[in-house]
């Protein structure tokens, strides 16, 4: 093998290389600590130009004074430098050390770690070591004042007008990584975006893979952010962004107003504009002048802008340098009323919540400009507050910010209002002029018409030519009372377009008579009137079929109470049964369209046995009467057969299942054999009998039974009772007890009640039944009473 050749084993890199990379790494190290050892040499001979000054003392005697103080104190020369520089100063930095001296009980941090008076001062003195270099700032911060905090990388970014960030300086982070994060266009999310756009300070415990990205995202996937503004005078410059390796805990607060005050540092070196009191800002504003002149060239009202500060550099107003010549006040005032004054003095009610002075502050701050269109603008005038309605445009330029509104014209306004509604409701209008012959029509109308707005309008004389020949009379009418009689007029008329279209008009005009009250000229406006129109004609055809479905629909109702009225006449003759006395009450629907089925029968069998049964056809109408007349019919027939109830429901069942189709029933039925006084009794679907005895009354026992109708083949169960005399047996339907609000069992004990109070005479028993009776369906009742002799 050569001796030049390169050994590499997999490994780690060549030998020569490695030794390259760790040569450069010490030399990193040796500059970084030339860096720290020179601002803390800084800052020693800060505190030593102080001593001369308070002592009026010779450089030397400055040195010795500083080292006996650090003798007598037991503190380090830095440390004693920092505290001298704290006290001459009282500024934000000072603030912080106290604050944090005054939470912790002692200025002294950790073993082995400089104070904070010690770290901010020594960032302070690198940053104005380097005040013309972000970089050095950056690179100073991390060494002395961030690094102990346990950050391993800052970037320090700078805000441009446009919405956009650049790299102003870093320290910590790969060249490689730098240089991707060079720039950031506008609109991009990252945590120094929205630190700027929040404008406080952002802590991130650790970065997501699915949050803000942002430079060094790579090396620390899941290190923990801070980024706070870096701004003077209310004006924000850039963002200082703080990576730390680990998830970052919560910090306390003295941490974060270290963060607070090194980024007041980091703006100093951003700022090129002094920060001194309100004279010397507003007497240096290079921009005001180029600005004025612009606002002078723009055809809309502007004002330009420059930020007011107190004595400690915050932002506490604007002050109206220049309005522009065609500026209008929402009040009204002059603009010599407006130049010169505060903008919080000039516009008090700017100042509230999502004001107007909010956005000035925010386009100030952060240099993003601001648009809004229809923003509502208040102004006091004699302690009443005016109103307007403005597009405002707000945007920075340097120092100074120019803000345009175009208050909205009420004339304007107006007609847009006017012209819009006239959209909506589909008018169109016109003016013409007898005298000149002119005609002037809108947009609208040239749409009605179905003409291009170059085609010449059509005169109201010719107005006939273009309507349907039906409505001649109508327009003649229309026109003499306009053009004769000089009077307001209107008149309906169908279109005809050219397109072939004819569309439904009214038409609108009145006179307008010059000073000797002749005519001068007509006016008005045409609508269209199609949809109305035509839905007139729809609805009067509707009503035409409602007339006759409701005419079919009587005629029904009619021929079905007809035909139950036929069958079960309202008041039924008595019934003559050996043994028995049977009476009958039937009480039809109070609404006659709701005819219903309900059927009672009382037959001698030849046999000699009674039957008796009632029953209820589901549903109303015609359906429901003729349902019950063939299943009243079908079991008188079916029960000359002699068979007994239960076989008499189960075929009754079978007709209603075949042979009337849709149609469901209930039913009871009974065989009475007058010899023995025993009753056979079935029921499908129906409420059971109910026995009145001896001053009581009971429902008999309930046994099963299926409504009729439900299924093809049912087999039906037979209860049996011995009747004694003077008792009396009541066969009901439902609409005697039913009720919308309480149970069927409920209704049944109070008909029971009512029965058992009720014994005596028959007829008079049926007749309270059916006064009492709770029922609120509107359904047929039909009660049998039957009375043992």
């Amino acid at each position: 093998m050569s001796p030049d050749t390169q050994r590499h084993d997999g490994a780690g890199p060549p030998e020569p290389l490695g030794r390259l990379v760790a040569t450069v790494e010490r030399l990193r190290r040796e500059v970084r600590a030339a860096h720290a050892a020179a601002d803390g040499r800084a800052l020693i001979e800060l505190a030593k130009g102080i001593l001369i000054g308070q002592l009026s003392s010779t450089p030397a005697a400055a040195a010795r004074q500083l080292d006996e103080l650090s003798r007598e104190t037991g503190l380090s020369a830095l440390e004693l430098a920092a505290d001298i520089v704290n006290q001459a100063s009282r500024d934000h930095v000072s603030e912080v050390a106290a604050a944090f001296a005054r939470r912790t009980g002692t200025p002294e941090p950790a073993e082995g770690s400089p104070t904070v008076s010690v770290r901010l001062r020594t960032a302070e003195s690198g940053v104005l070591a380097a005040a013309d270099d972000t970089q050095a700032v950056a690179e100073s911060l991390l060494v002395n004042a961030l690094g102990p905090l346990g950050a391993d990388a800052v970037a320090v970014w700078s805000a441009a007008p446009d919405g956009s960030l650049a790299l102003a300086g870093h320290a910590g982070f790969p060249p490689g990584e730098a240089a991707r994060w060079r720039h950031v266009p506008p609109g991009v999310s990252t945590v120094a975006r929205l630190a700027l756009h929040e404008r406080r300070l952002v802590t991130l415990t650790r970065l997501r893979h699915d949050g803000p990205p942002s430079i060094g995202h790579l090396q620390w996937p899941g290190g923990g952010r801070m980024a706070v503004p870096a701004g003077t005078g209310g004006r924000i410059h850039g963002v200082l962004e703080i990576c730390w390796p680990q998830p970052l805990a919560p910090q306390p607060p003295q941490i974060e107003r270290q963060v607070e005050a090194l980024a007041e540092l980091c703006a100093r070196t951003m700022d090129a504009a002094p920060t001194g009191d309100v004279g010397r800002l507003d007497a240096v504003l290079p921009d005001v002048t180029e600005l004025i002149d612009l606002s002078e060239g723009l055809h809309d009202p502007a004002v330009v802008l420059t930020p007011v500060l107190d004595h400690e550099g915050r932002l506490t107003d604007f002050r109206i340098r220049h309005a522009s010549s065609r500026f209008v006040d929402p009040a009204g005032r002059p603009r010599g009323d407006v130049n010169g004054a505060l903008l919080l003095e000039a516009y008090p009610t700017a100042g509230g919540e999502s004001g107007l002075f909010g956005i000035v502050e925010r386009v100030y701050a952060t240099g993003e400009p601001f648009r809004a269109e229809r923003m509502s603008l208040t102004a006091l005038v004699d302690q009443i507050p005016l109103t307007s309605v403005a597009d405002i445009s707000v945007s920075r330029h340097g120092a100074a910010v120019l803000l345009i509104w175009r208050v909205e014209d009420e004339t304007a306004r107006l007609a847009d209002l006017l012209q819009h509604a006239q959209r909506l409701g589909r008018i169109g209008g016109f003016e013409e002029n007898l005298v000149t012959g002119g005609i002037t029509w809108n947009a609208q109308l040239y749409a009605l018409h179905g003409l291009p707005a170059t085609a010449p309008p059509v005169r109201l004389r010719d107005l006939p030519g273009y309507a349907h020949p039906d409505d001649s009379a109508a327009l003649d009418r229309f026109l003499r009372a306009v053009l004769r009689y000089r009077r307001p007029s209107s008149v309906n008329l169908r279109l005809r377009r050219p397109d072939g279209i004819t569309r439904h008009i009214r038409v609108v005009a009145e006179p307008v008579l010059d000073a000797d009250q002749r005519l001068h000229a007509v006016r008005g406006a045409y609508q269209d009137i199609s949809a109305q129109h035509w839905t007139e004609v729809a609805l009067a055809a509707t009503q035409d079929r409602l007339a006759h479905t409701e005419a079919e629909s009587a005629e029904r109702n009619r021929l079905a109470l007809q035909l139950q009225h036929a069958i079960m006449p309202p008041t039924p003759p008595a019934v003559e049964a050996p043994g028995l006395r049977v009476a009958v009450r039937y009480r039809p629907a109070e609404t006659e369209s709701l005819v219903g089925g309900d059927w009672y029968d009382t037959v001698v069998l030849p046999s000699g046995l009674v039957m008796l049964s009632v029953g209820d056809i589901a549903g109303h109408g015609i359906e429901a009467a003729t349902g019950m007349v063939v299943l009243r019919n079908a079991l008188r027939g079916l029960a000359v057969t002699g068979a007994g109830p239960a076989q008499l429901l189960s075929w009754l069942n079978t007709v209603t299942h075949h042979l009337a189709k849709h149609v469901t029933a209930t039913a009871v039925c009974g065989i009475f054999d007058p010899a023995t006084r025993v009753l056979r009794w079935a029921r499908a679907g129906h409420l059971p009998p109910v026995l009145v005895r001896g001053g009581g009354a009971e429902a008999f026992p309930l046994i099963g039974g299926l409504l009729l109708g439900a299924l093809p083949e049912v087999t039906y169960a037979e209860g049996e009772v011995r009747l004694e005399p003077d008792d009396t047996l009541l066969m009901y339907t439902d609409g005697l007890v039913e009720r919308r609000d309480s149970s069927v069992q409920d209704s049944l004990g109070h008909l029971m009640n009512a029965a058992a109070a009720g014994a005596g005479d028959l007829d008079r028993q049926l007749d309270r039944l059916l006064a009492e009776s709770r029922s609120d369906t509107d359904d047929d009742t039909c009660v049998i009473g039957i009375q043992v002799g």
